[in-house]
Order: C-alpha cells, then structure tokens, then sequence
C-alpha cells in the first residue's frame, strides 16, 4: 500500500490477527528502511541538537538515546524522532518517514544558520536499510549473531557492532511494538542478506504496517501525521516527559514559550485512549468517524485489539474529561456504541532493562 511516497507490504503470508499475535509471543522482523536516518558530526553537534528539539541532549551518555520532539514557534510537534549520543563521533538521529523532506529542509536550515556564525556542525544522510526485531524471543534470535552481550543493552541504548557477520551495522533497543525489541541499521547492500539470516529462525516471521498500527496502539504509542502534528503541543498529547528538566528551565527551544504555559495554565485538551464492545469488528477501517455528542472530542487512531478482543482508540477530549474511567459515546459507521476513557497502555510494555 503507499505509505509516505513508499510503497509498504500491509502483511506477508500470515494475516493480521497472526502476525499480531506472533510478535507479542514470538517474535516479528519489520522492514523499516523508509524512515529517514541522519547523523550529526562536529563539536556544536549537541548545541545544533538543542536548538531543534525539546530533549536534553547533553545529558545523554555515549551510546544512549532518548525519544524527543522537533518544535515549531507555536509550540506544535513537528516530528517525533530518536536521538543517540553515539560512542563514535557523531549523533544518530531517526525520523518519520512522512516527515523526512520537511524534517531535513529544516535540520539543514539550521546547520547552515549555525555555520555562517562559525559554528562546527555538519550532517550526513545515512542510505542504511532499517530493520526492526520485536518481541520476547528476540534477544535469543540476535544474540546467535552478536559477539556482544545484548544482557548489557538497556532499552534506548545503542551499539555499532557485526550482526551475523555483517559488519557496520547499528544496534539500537527500542521499537514501535512495545515488546522487547532492536532496530538494526544495516548497510543496504547486505540489508537481504541479514534479513534472511533472521528469518531462518522459525520464530522470526515477517510482519508489516497492519500489525505495526495495532501493536503501536495496543502499547500506547503515537502515529505521527493521526495522533500529533503540527496543531498539537507536548501539553496536549501527554509529551511533557520528553522534555528534559534543564531545558524546561532555559526555555531555549523552539514554541517554549507557548508550551510552558499550557503547563502552567493546563492545556484544553489531552490525548485519551478509550475502548469498547466485548468483541472485535473487523470490518471497521482505522481511523474511523467518531462522535462524542456530550463530551468534544475526536479519535485519531483505532483498531481492534488482538490481544484485548475488543475495538481500542486514541484521541483528544476536552482536558476537564479526560480522567480514565470517563463515559462516552463513539459513532463508527453510524451506529453509536458506550465507550470508556482508559488507562494508557492497553498492553503492559516489556521494554528491557539492564541489571
């Protein structure tokens, strides 16, 4: 199906109720190469970094990465991404798809802003493949492949390694699944060969964009371009954790001013997710039309939940009823149905902590 001027496998041979269960059991390689990859280099790197996003770059410690928010002057959220202090000499940075072309316009912008005033900061485009391990049997699937000690990687950190005598490649544990979870950057032109490595595992099956749209949601996670853009602040879409403390404190980044008085005063409205039905519909497409004729509000996202056997979505209410637990009306498909505010995530996420 076209995804963000790619096209991009929905599923492979297994269906999406399968695949979805497979990962949260076993374990799914997701190929993720459309996502756009670029590293920092050069002594302002950080500074360069900082002036971009929300995050607090200079805390991070070599190989560590954090989840953050590229801002605009109005305090919208122009792209989500991951930044990690590399061991190396430079930062990794991976960003949306559907946001590259807007997000690498403005990152060289600001590069060549900082260079006029003699500023050392210059970036490269990574032409890596991309590829994602999620679920519990994965750290037994690559460490077959590793020489290093994946017990020693915690969740957010990042190595540069050989992965089943692919040299090059960039190991780093995170995801989009809320499982335990890798995604490896790969040089493209062994990116087959050690996809098909993986595969030769019975665990590992394929999986594509529909069960990576259930499993982000089932964990709580956002779709950038359905559930933030650039109409919605960190305030709004319960982001503030992103923030780092220091950097609420200097107000030095891009919209701060607008974001840190919605902390003060409290946004209007918050991110929500809400379920209903004992059942799943598979005939409803996400996102769908929605409808809360007592309480404002819209829905963003939602699919039914493999692992719940019930429909589950994410979206804005007013702020007031945004408490889980709160009542409420969905209309999908012209039929209403009693809804109910939960708590996020649907399903607990596993991310792996080192000891």
């Amino acid at each position: 199906v076209p995804f963000a001027g790619w096209s991009l496998p929905l599923h492979y041979g297994q269906g999406h109720l399968q695949s979805h269960l497979h990962t949260r059991r076993h374990c799914s390689l997701f190929d993720v190469s459309h996502m756009l990859q670029t590293l920092v280099y050069g002594r302002d790197r950080i500074r360069f970094m900082e002036s971009l996003v929300v995050g607090d770059i200079a805390e991070l410690k070599p190989g560590q990465g954090t989840l953050t928010l590229l801002t605009n002057e109005k305090g919208g959220i122009t792209d989500d991404l991951i930044v990690t202090n590399t061991s190396e000499d430079h930062l990794y940075v991976v960003s949306n798809a559907a946001c590259a072309d807007k997000d690498l316009a403005i990152l060289r912008d600001r590069a060549a802003q900082l260079q006029a005033t003699g500023s050392d900061v210059h970036l490269e485009v990574s032409d890596n493949a991309l590829l994602a391990l999620q679920g519990p049997s994965m750290a037994r699937v690559l460490q077959a492949g590793l020489t290093d000690d994946l017990a020693k990687l915690s969740f957010m950190n990042s190595i540069s390694t050989t992965v089943f005598g692919v040299p090059g490649c960039r190991v780093t544990r995170c995801g989009y699944t809320g499982e335990d979870g890798v995604e490896i950057s790969v040089p493209a032109a062994r990116a087959v060969e050690l996809a098909e490595q993986l595969l030769g595992v019975p665990d590992v099956w394929l999986a594509g964009l529909a069960a990576r749209d259930s499993l982000r949601l089932e964990a709580g996670l956002c779709l950038y371009g359905n559930d933030i853009d650039e109409t919605v602040t960190p305030a709004e879409a319960g982001l503030m954790w992103t923030l780092g403390k220091r950097r609420r404190v200097a107000m030095d980044f891009p919209g701060a001013a607008v974001i840190m008085a919605q902390v003060k005063e409290k946004p209007r409205r918050r991110r929500m997710t809400l379920s209903w039905g004992h059942g799943i519909d598979r005939g409803w497409p996400a996102p769908f039309t929605s409808l809360y004729p007592h309480i404002p509000g819209t829905v963003t996202s939602g699919c039914p939940s493999p692992c719940l056997g019930k429909n589950i979505a994410m979206g804005y209410v007013e702020a007031a009823h945004s408490r889980a637990g709160t009542e409420l009306t969905v209309e999908v498909r012209k039929k209403q149905h009693p809804a109910v505010i939960t708590k996020m995530p649907f399903v607990p996420t596993q991310y792996y902590m080192a000891k």
